[in-house]
This record gives C-alpha cells, sequence and structure tokens, in this order.
C-alpha cells in the first residue's frame, strides 16, 4: 500500500509521540523507589531529561532511519505519611515534551517537530515489611535491614489527545502500574530489585473522524511486565551512586481487534544513578541509561539532570 504525503507524515508523527509516552513508562530506571522517608517528609523535584536515538520498528511500519531527539521537563511532588502504622508515599509527576523527529517512508526523507504536555503519574508507595512510619527523630536512630513494599502507578488519560489527529502527546486511555519492592542493605552497599507489570484501557477513538478514517477505530495493548535492578553503594548520607539495569516484555498493540505481533516489546536497558547533596535541603541527582536490548521501540541514550529541594513538615 502506497501513503500518501499526509499519511505518511501522520504516521511518523504518531509514532513519535506514542514512543515518547512508552519513554516516560516503561523504559525508567528508578534506585532506592522503595527506601522509606520520615513522616510528613516532602520535596520539590525538578527533572530535565534529553533523549536521543533511533526507533527499532521491525518491521511494523516502513520507516527506516528513524531517529528521534526529546527534551522532556518533569515537575514532580513527593509526600509520605503514616498508612495504618506502615510508612507510605504519594508522588504527582507531570511531564512535558519537546520532540523532533526524522526518518525515510517509502523513499521520501520526512522530519517532525512536537511539543506539548504529558500525561501526569501518580505513585503510591506502602512498605510492608521492615519499614514503620516514624517520626524524624526516630527515623535519624532506625538502621535499615530489609524493606519490602507495594506500590500503585496511575496514569489517566489526559495530555493533549485529538482523536481526529495522529499528533498527539496524551494517549486518550488509563494505565496502571502494580510492583512489588525489595530492598537490601549491608553496611554502604544497598540492593534493590522491583517486579510489576503494566495494564492499559482502551483508546475508544484512536485517528477517527477524519477524511482518512471517518468512522471510529480503537486502539489496545496487552499488558507489559517488568523487572529492574540496582547496585548502589552510600559514600555518606545522601552521598550515592547506582548501577541500574531493567527488563520489560509485553504490549503488543491491536487496532479495531486485530493485533500486530511485530509490536511485540522484549527490551532492557543499563545505566548509572548518582546523587550529590548541596545543602541540608537541596541535592543533586544524575543519571545516564542506554539500551543493552530493543526488539521494538525507542533505543534511546539519556541524561537526566534533577534538583531536589525537600523537608519536614509539622504533624496535623
Amino acid at each position: 500500500m502506497r501513503l500518501s504525503a499526509t499519511q505518511t507524515r501522520g504516521t511518523l508523527l504518531f509514532l513519535f509521540v506514542y514512543l515518547l509516552i512508552d519513554i516516560c513508562s516503561a523504559q525508567e530506571l528508578a534506585p532506592r523507589a522503595y527506601l522509606i522517608t520520615p513522616v510528613h517528609s516532602n520535596a520539590a523535584i525538578l527533572t530535565y531529561s534529553f533523549f536521543d536515538g533511533n526507533l527499532e520498528l521491525e518491521g511494523a511500519v516502513p520507516i527506516t532511519g528513524s531517529t528521534a531527539r526529546a527534551h522532556v521537563p518533569i515537575f514532580s511532588y513527593y509526600h509520605s505519611f503514616n498508612f495504618f502504622g506502615r510508612s507510605a508515599n504519594l508522588t504527582a509527576s507531570w511531564p512535558y515534551g519537546v520532540g523532533n523527529f526524522h526518518g525515510t517512508v517509502v523513499g521520501a526523507e520526512l522530519a517532525a517537530y512536537r511539543s506539548g504536555l504529558l500525561a501526569p503519574t501518580f505513585r503510591l508507595a506502602v512498605n510492608l515489611i521492615g519499614g514503620p512510619a516514624m517520626n524524624a527523630s526516630t527515623f535519624v536512630k532506625w538502621q535499615q535491614k530489609k524493606i519490602l513494599g507495594a506500590s500503585i502507578k496511575l496514569v489517566p488519560p489526559a495530555g493533549q489527545y485529538d482523536s481526529t489527529k495522529l499528533i498527539n502527546f496524551g494517549t486518550n486511555r488509563w494505565a496502571l502500574k502494580v510492583e512489588l519492592g525489595y530492598s537490601q542493605r549491608w553496611g554502604h552497599w544497598i540492593l534493590d530489585t522491583y517486579g510489576g507489570a503494566w495494564f492499559y484501557t482502551e483508546n475508544p477513538e484512536f485517528f477517527s473522524h477524519n477524511q482518512f478514517s471517518p468512522g471510529i477505530n480503537t486502539q489496545t495493548q496487552t499488558p507489559v511486565g517488568s523487572f529492574e535492578g540496582h547496585l548502589s553503594y552510600d559514600f555518606k548520607p545522601r552521598l550515592w551512586i547506582s548501577l541500574d539495569g531493567n527488563f520489560w516484555s509485553g504490549g503488543e498493540t491491536s487496532l479495531n481487534g486485530v493485533r500486530s505481533s511485530a509490536t511485540l516489546q522484549k527490551n532492557s536497558r543499563v545505566g548509572i544513578t548518582s546523587s550529590i547533596p548541596v545543602s541540608r535541603r537541596q541535592s543533586l541527582k544524575f543519571s545516564y541509561n542506554d539500551g543493552a536490548h530493543v526488539r521494538y521501540g525507542g533505543n534511546f541514550r539519556n541524561i537526566s539532570v534533577a534538583w531536589q529541594y525537600s523537608w519536614v513538615g509539622k504533624p496535623n
């Protein structure tokens, strides 16, 4: 099938936007995600992430030589609280994406630029074993050994979305991740491992009500299973470095009930993260990660810099 120039450009833009959203979810590497903090701890976090690389599309669409470069600033807020005697925390994040895409489709070289809000992310984590809720004075005397926690991450159908266009930063669907996390400390060393799964609802209006598709199209995606591991070393409190890695599998997409096996993801990433305190309440975090194995999706190099301001509030 020969694509028109408009259809080709739309296909390129959709793939770029879809994979940019995927960058901010399944590919994440987050060391020390289940370590606890004192009750009423708060943090405001500003993160800048830069992604640069190519797209592995494995014959799913007639695109070759595809590359993408994206800038993703993210604002996050963290708050910890007492949940029936256990340490718990809630994190809300909202990213904004700016990116350029280049590729060759049926012999034509095309380029695209887009910017806009992506969907926000809300994460609730609760410690199950090894970390009771503590105030600040008790927490400074506490020594971590084994920690087992659970979390739920929710991504609502928000962000910029127009069902008549392929050019969207939102996905018009809900996404939910459930996860268990284990952390073990030996002196200055900490080992973190997480296992979880992403689940997605149907997009009831995907590229619909337009000149190419006057009806309604539906799009679905199978669950994605994920595993993540980190080995970190404390030089002193709040100054640490971590080796990171993950693997995820699944995520085949279907259009109007017809599944595309070419979109099955079996990918992994490796990287390094470091945290450096700059004052009593401020710290900087630097990270770099790259694709170790990518069957389908974005094969990106990622550099991130985050500034965090923390404080402990007063009990109610």
